[in-house]
């Protein structure tokens, strides 16, 4: 089962000081932080500032040539966390036939982001979420954990740039 989450914020990981997406679901019962590169963040930021670039990002592009092939995307899935990485798959349209093409849920997000697309994740990814150990330290994740159930609305901000 799929719940269609939102994006919350994105800011540095205080702990591994590393980009982190938080999703959370609309009624506020599930949380997913997704730890992803500064350029990948930098993309996602982009977007959600609604910074206006002189020439199109890579993002950008992709939302252009999926809409110059008359396709469109209508959402993307965060499917699968493995080895403690996360997998998504972005759904396209065109002409009635639907297409699934695998990508890295940074990059789905971002592209999500810029086609006015839902943006969805799995139950079972989000309770596997929970066991994630993004430290070598275990104290330092349970530090983590304790500073990410805290967070409140003011402080999941964009804190990229």
């Amino acid at each position: 089962m799929e719940v269609e989450m939102k994006i919350k914020g994105l800011m540095i990981d205080p702990i591994t000081n590393m980009p982190i997406i938080i999703l959370r679901d609309p009624r506020g019962e599930s949380v997913l932080p997704i730890w992803v590169g500064i350029f990948e963040a930098n993309a996602i930021a982009l977007e959600l500032e609604k910074i206006v670039t002189p020439r199109p990002m890579t993002h950008d592009l992709l939302r252009d040539l999926v809409k110059s092939l008359g396709a469109r995307l209508e959402r993307i899935s965060v499917t699968e966390l493995k080895d403690n990485t996360f997998y998504a798959v972005i759904h396209l349209s065109q002409n009635g036939k639907t297409f699934e093409v695998d990508s890295r849920p940074s990059d789905a997000i971002a592209l999500a982001l810029r086609a006015d697309a839902p943006i969805f994740v799995d139950t079972a990814v989000i309770e596997a979420a929970k066991s994630i150990d993004p430290t070598e330290d275990v104290r330092d994740t349970e530090r983590l954990r304790k500073w990410l159930e805290t967070l409140d609305e003011t402080e999941l901000g964009r804190q990229i740039h």
